[in-house]
């Protein structure tokens, strides 16, 4: 029987280490568990701890890390197909890099990004790194001090400027700026430290989970801008649950999804949503001991919520269940519970102990992985699998490499299957410019009267596959016409992205006269004040300045 127990960051990050690797057994008719690889600490990288999600990259496989096994048994980044065909592509060679605990990022360049933690005395205190897919190259970009950080146990990830954004173990934020990628420490930490990475939300912030810290000490909720500046949104104080190692996530009601691996009713952990306001409910409590006795619903989920694109939230729990060794569940934004597979330790389907986020594949499955090893008498590779949960009518959808707020005429990668027989690629309905590289993925050019909203694919057959998140169009100004005149001129301000800007601005004086003509047009009158300098046009989604100056008279 599992005990439980309180672990800050630093215990997570040994606690993992000594799990053994269990078996999984399907509970829900109606979804198929699969396991698709089982790692072997002896024959390549294993412990895939991956803190957020594996990664599907442009040819349509599945990346990550390992915590463990290699060459010089510093861990590896992986790479695994759908069915299950694995390579380990880096081994770390513990001496600058080792241990990562974090997942990927994909980057809009084209690299992947990711951390590794290391060992006080062993490889420093943990790294960024980036890693080149093409060409298979490895770069540290940043190694950590103790000044500036340490223990980073989750990926940074792409924000709405396009650079990469982190948190550490001990607080500490960062930034890496693309594409130069220059390391920079953020002037503000964290409420306390942090075990899960940031998420973009459709707001262009950034919002994390500490793992202690807030009012009561039990972990926090917060928000970060690209300018560093953190605000607490919520304290959890232990009845809400308590010690959030999972990252949050946004339904496309616009609010927020966790969970807590302790805390709550019985102490074993929530499932809560979030407003971007602050305001928190929690939508289901863990119970790993009912009254019954069986069959119960798991406890600690230390993974967070994916929302996937069937308008439900997909977890994973580390223990609990009908065999005490974790489950996989589904959850309304209402709170409506539903337990799919219990992990159960034996028989000869493996997997148990998932600290990994489930992520939603182009071609319809959730994929995920476990740390958790099988017993004697259980499969021959015990140091942890990836799986896959196959729901009852899988959907089809397209994935944007990078953030989802991008800038009208500039081309984006869309990830997804069979992408060369697509017909029609189209931003909320605007039709695009489109070419396809490949079966898995395509370019796009962000057309000029894109509005906010999904990405749409369109096959022979009228199948239409759209992105799993809406994407949100940047303000961008081309054109000023004129570019001078008196107090009283109307100025067409050219460009995309204007669909719902809130102000306009001449040499920093506001226009109290502006009519949004189109989202490529807004038809302004210089007003009383207006002093020569840029124009600028202020949206829900930034900020744009013309290149041009505006000549006053």
């Amino acid at each position: 029987m599992k005990t439980k127990t309180k672990m800050n960051v630093g215990q997570l990050a040994l606690a993992w280490a000594f799990l053994m690797v269990f078996a999984a057994v399907p509970l829900h008719a109606q979804f198929t568990y699969q396991d698709v690889y089982d790692f072997n600490c002896s024959t390549g990288g294993c412990w895939p701890v991956d803190h957020g999600q594996l990664t599907q990259g442009t040819d349509g496989n599945l990346y990550g890390t390992a915590s463990n096994g290699g060459s010089s048994s510093a861990g590896t980044i992986f790479m695994v197909t759908p069915s299950g065909s694995y390579t380990d592509l880096v081994s770390f060679d513990g001496v600058t890099a080792c241990l990562p605990a974090a997942g990927l990022t994909l980057a809009s360049d084209g690299n992947f990004y990711g951390t590794t933690y290391g060992e006080e005395g062993t490889c420093n205190l943990g790294t960024v790194f980036s890693f080149n897919p093409k060409t298979s190259t490895l770069k540290i970009l940043h190694t950590f001090n103790g000044t500036d950080g340490l223990l980073p146990f989750s990926p940074p990830v792409q924000a709405k400027d396009g650079n990469l954004y982190g948190v550490t173990g001990s607080g500490t934020t960062y930034r890496v700026a693309l594409p130069s990628q220059t390391f920079k420490p953020l002037p503000n930490k964290a409420p306390g430290g942090s075990a899960a990475p940031l998420y973009l939300a459709s707001d262009g912030n950034l919002y994390g989970t500490t793992t202690a810290g807030g009012a009561f000490e039990d972990g926090t909720v917060f928000r970060m801008t690209t300018a560093g500046v953190i605000k607490t949104l919520h304290s959890f104080s232990g009845s809400d649950g308590t010690y959030p190692y999972g990252p949050v996530t946004q339904g496309r009601d616009g609010n927020l999804y966790g969970t807590t691996p302790r805390g709550g009713a019985n102490d074993d952990g929530e499932v809560f949503q979030l407003t971007l306001a602050g305001k928190l409910t929690v939508l289901h409590s863990f119970d790993s001991v009912p009254a019954s006795g069986t069959n119960n619903d798991g406890a600690s989920p230390q993974a967070g919520l994916l929302a996937a694109s069937d308008g439900f939230f997909y977890g994973a729990n580390l223990f609990g269940g009908a065999f005490g060794w974790g489950t996989l569940f589904q959850i309304t934004k209402t709170g409506v519970f539903q337990k799919l597979f219990d992990f159960t330790g034996t028989g000869a389907v493996a997997g148990a102990d998932p600290f990994t986020t489930l992520m939603e594949y182009t071609g319809g499955p959730f994929y995920g992985a476990t740390i958790g090893a099988t017993p004697e008498g259980g499969p021959a590779n015990s140091n942890g699998n990836i799986y896959r949960l196959t729901p009852p009518n899988p959907i089809l959808t397209l994935i944007i490499e990078g953030p989802i707020f991008v800038h009208p005429g500039v081309p984006v990668e869309i990830l997804g299957n069979n992408l060369e027989q697509v017909t029609n690629v189209a931003f909320a309905g605007v039709p695009a410019q489109f070419q396809p590289r490949s079966e898995t993925y395509l370019t796009a050019t962000v057309p000029m009267l894109a509005v906010d909203g999904f990405i749409s694919a369109t096959f022979p057959t009228g199948l239409q596959v759209q992105t799993q998140s809406a994407v949100h169009i940047l303000p961008l100004i081309t054109n000023l016409d004129p570019t001078s005149g008196q107090v009283g001129t109307e100025v067409g301000i050219v460009g995309g992205g204007f669909a719902r800007a809130t102000k306009v601005t001449f040499g920093g004086v506001k226009a109290t006269n502006f009519r949004v003509a189109s989202p490529t047009l807004i038809q302004a009158i210089v007003p009383t004040g207006a002093i020569t300098g840029k124009v600028r046009v202020i949206t829900p989604n930034g900020t744009a300045a013309s290149k041009q100056t505006f000549t006053v008279n």
